[in-house]
């Protein structure tokens, strides 16, 4: 297995397996295959900003030279702060193994890389906002339950 960051020549694979995630998770039914051509030039215009920005990083996990398993993160800049260096903490999302290699720990081996690599760059912290079925992933990977966000939500 190897691991790294994604660069331009991963984004047609990065690009269909955001699609697959989704409609993985789509229990309504409502995406549809002719919703792809739309998506595909969307995904493709944020992957190339993303990928050519200092705001966005996204780690591949390959096995045999294909990528299966990612995690993307934004970085979010704080307000400088005085009497401390103010660095970014990191917002973890887009977390997913394809189905055939999940229970191989490929995803807690991606996902100590990034904590690894955070802790060096110095960044505040990783936050992470889990779906029910992944909690029990990210606790056993060291995350924590955290309750001073907030959240606004628009209805």
């Amino acid at each position: 297995m190897n691991i790294r960051k994604a660069e331009l020549k991963d984004i047609e694979r990065l690009i269909k397996m955001r699609w697959d995630f989704t409609v993985e998770y789509d229990e309504r039914g409502k995406i549809t295959d002719s919703e792809f051509i739309r998506f595909h030039k969307e995904c493709k215009n944020f992957l190339v900003d993303a990928l050519n920005g200092q705001r966005w990083i996204i780690w591949i996990a390959e096995v045999n030279g294909e990528i299966v398993s990612h995690i993307y993160l934004e970085l979010i800049q704080k307000v400088p702060r005085p009497g401390r260096i103010t660095n970014p903490f990191v917002y973890m999302t887009n977390v997913y193994t394809e189905k055939k290699y999940r229970g191989k720990g490929i995803g807690s081996k991606l996902i100590s890389q990034i904590n690894n690599w955070s802790l060096e760059m110095k960044y505040e912290f990783i936050m992470v906002w889990p779906s029910e079925e992944s909690i029990e992933f990210y606790k056993a990977n060291g995350y924590k339950n955290c309750n001073e966000p907030l959240e606004f939500v628009f209805e």
